[in-house]
């Protein structure tokens, strides 16, 4: 966090949080794959510079010169992507950063091949009519070669897989079994299909990518130099770090926030947690809780408008809808999500007695807004352009300007040309991971459309579910949160959207609430054990059991596991055929349900809850969450009761003498102040 001079208290506290030495760099390599990147020096890293200036570069032009032609902005795209990848991260781990493998720098030359002859043959590719030439179809297959391996290298192994799996079936469809057998097609139909159409790997997953999706990771390297990520941190604190459990529920604002700019929730665990955890830690929080509360409201971020995660813009090409009405349905289930997080870690600290952090440590309120609002007019920008129509293009063009014009405004964070051409490179390398994910992605949609894969799993999933919603609404919950163990959000909304949501608009589910539900669910994967990535980061700094870390941060996102089947059964929760009062009176039984679920997680209300308590405060959170007037008044009827019966409980408590909580907090530490 940036130092304020008239803070020096807020100062010093920040510094001394640094004190536990946490690494951040090393965290992010462990839990996060696009960060293992070689750390290359001299005449290497100027050419690294280079390339990845002039990727945004092009990207900058042809948003603002106009879009070329599909088979050429997203071939060039993606052979900018491949060069970076193969050079930045090598066969194997532990390379020297001295160079460039010899191996590695043959890759990217042949990328660069590859590009380039789709690039100025596509004129000739197109009126091929399919028939192509040995030459082309040995092009098509070194692209397609060259993408699965890049893949690997910065995604991972487990998608690279599943895409190679869809290939495989593709050319043996006669050898499978039941619905899923169909005539299968020859190696060089499926490589120029892979490769020369736009239904395959240049389809429009990439196509969002060249065009929707750089500009936003763009604008996040910008603004995030404007230092408006301090701001966030510092306003959270001096809005919520006063409460009990303060910390925690700075954790839940500040990465609330941070989600509205960055979509990965390791980076957003990573980032805040590395000032939020040990704060938690050293107020008495369990390290467990303390690395779950950061995982579920980082991994939360991604669900949170104006700049979701990149899959939201996929969505937005898939439904043929206007990003602005994906971020606005989104709106109300994000803020649904953040309640729950925010109810859970509140009865915590009820629970054991965690107090907040002394007024007088932490920054004014009035003084953050004053001295730093302006931070938040880029963001503003971007909300005010989608609302009055402007493609997501102009408003992230909008935005980046406003980012530049923000920065100018003090010294500290004024562009030169030298940190102008950093953030110009750290834009393009955070766009690989995602043109990887999403050329691959294409793989898994090229091969549905040549078989017709998609029609065939969603009838089987509902014959599987035997022609009913609910269980097929879990079906594809698991096979969301199985796929996301191994495939980053971006891939697994193509997959699940291309092969499951099929299964939801069968049964006559609204499109848009049949994507945003497994939108949803692979978002949760990311703190789901086995493998929950944005767990196991934050129990790395908490020196937490990573698997009770994980199983803690499921229970803290119990609203996002329930919110999805809410606009599923009324999608006026989305925004769609939606009456002021009735969307009200939805959110605040929502709500009030989500009190009841909060409580039966937590076993505690105004004090300790029995066993019969729980059950009921969870039966009567269900009831309320689950839309209709029935169930509204037998859920608020339950939970009412049970709050008289704590009421009657907490008030003897306080006539004999006990302790409402299990006092748990230890004295404050230098160490976490602010």
């Amino acid at each position: 966090m940036s130092a304020k001079p008239d803070d020096t208290t807020h100062a010093a506290g920040a510094a001394a949080i640094r004190s536990e030495t946490i690494d951040v760099d090393e965290l992010m390599e462990k839990y996060d794959r696009e960060s293992r990147f070689l750390r290359i020096s001299g005449v290497w890293a100027a050419v690294v510079k280079t390339i990845a200036v002039a990727f945004s570069l092009f990207q900058l032009y042809t948003a603002l010169f106009g879009v070329l032609a599909a088979q050429i902005q997203r071939p060039a795209h993606l052979m900018f992507a491949l060069t970076l990848i193969f050079v930045l991260y090598p066969f194997r781990r532990g390379g020297s950063s001295a160079g460039v493998h010899p191996l590695d720098l043959g890759l990217a030359i042949l990328s660069v091949g590859a590009g380039l002859y789709s690039i100025f043959n596509y004129e000739s590719l197109m009126e091929s009519s399919g028939l192509y030439s040995n030459l082309d179809l040995a092009a098509a297959a070194l692209g397609i070669l060259l993408t699965l391996e890049a893949t690997r290298r910065i995604v991972g192994l487990p998608i690279t897989i599943i895409a190679s799996v869809f290939l495989l079936y593709a050319l043996m469809g006669p050898y499978f079994p039941g619905f899923l057998s169909h005539r299968g097609f020859d190696i060089k139909r499926i490589t120029t299909h892979m490769w020369f159409t736009t239904e395959g790997i240049m389809g429009i997953p990439l196509g969002v990518s060249s065009t929707f999706i750089f500009l936003f990771i763009l604008f996040g390297a910008f603004l995030t130099k404007t230092g408006i990520m301090d701001f966030f941190m510092d306003l959270s604190n001096a809005v919520a770090g006063w409460a009990s459990g303060g910390p925690a529920k700075v954790a839940v604002i500040a990465s609330a926030m941070q989600g509205t700019v960055s979509g990965s929730s390791v980076a957003n665990t990573v980032g805040t947690g590395s000032f939020t955890i040990p704060m938690m830690k050293g107020l008495g929080y369990r390290p467990e809780f303390a690395g779950a509360v950061e995982a579920a409201a980082s991994t939360g971020g991604q669900l949170m408008p104006p700049v979701m995660g990149a899959a939201a813009f996929l969505m937005a090409e898939f439904l043929g809808m206007p990003y602005v009405e994906i971020a606005k349905a989104a709106a109300i289930p994000a803020l649904l999500y953040f309640t729950g997080v925010w109810l859970v870690v509140h009865l915590e600290a009820k629970k054991t007695g965690l107090k907040g952090i002394p007024r007088e440590r932490l920054p004014r309120l009035l003084t953050v807004i004053r001295k730093d609002s302006y931070l938040v007019l880029p963001l503003v920008g971007i909300i005010t352009f989608l609302c009055e129509g402007a493609t997501p293009m102009r408003a992230a063009l909008a935005g980046l300007a406003l980012c530049v014009a923000v920065g100018m405004i003090r010294k500290a964070t004024r562009m030169n040309i030298g940190s102008l051409l950093e953030t110009l490179e750290a834009g393009a390398r955070g766009a690989l991971g995602v043109a990887a994910a999403c050329a691959t992605a294409g793989i898994i949609v090229g091969v549905v459309t040549l078989t017709g894969l998609g029609l065939k799993m969603g009838e089987g999933l509902v014959s599987l579910a035997g022609g009913m919603l609910f269980p097929t609404l879990v079906l594809t919950m698991v096979s969301s949160l199985i796929l996301g163990m191994g495939a980053p959000t971006t891939a697994n909304y193509v997959i699940t959207s291309s092969v499951a949501a099929p299964a939801l608009l069968k049964l006559g589910v609204a499109p848009l609430s049949a994507h945003m539900f497994v939108f949803y669910f692979g978002i949760l994967a990311d703190i789901t054990p086995p493998v929950a990535l944005a767990a196991f980061a934050g129990a790395a700094i908490a020196k937490a059991n990573p698997l009770k870390t994980g199983v803690n941060a499921t229970k803290l996102a119990i609203a996002a596991f329930l919110v999805p089947y809410i606009f599923v059964f009324s999608p006026s929760l989305l925004l769609i055929d939606y009456t002021l009062g009735g969307l009200l009176w939805m959110m605040t039984t929502a709500v009030i349900g989500m009190i009841g679920l909060a409580t039966a997680v937590e076993g505690w209300y105004l004090t300790k809850m029995g066993w019969w308590e729980r059950v009921l405060s969870a039966l009567a959170g269900l009831l309320l969450i689950d839309p209709g007037l029935t169930t509204d008044v037998v859920g608020f009827s339950i939970l009412a009761s049970i709050t008289f019966h704590q009421f009657r409980k907490y008030r003897a408590t306080k006539v004999a003498g006990r302790p409402a909580a299990v006092e748990m907090a230890i004295p404050m530490r230098e160490e976490v102040e602010l």
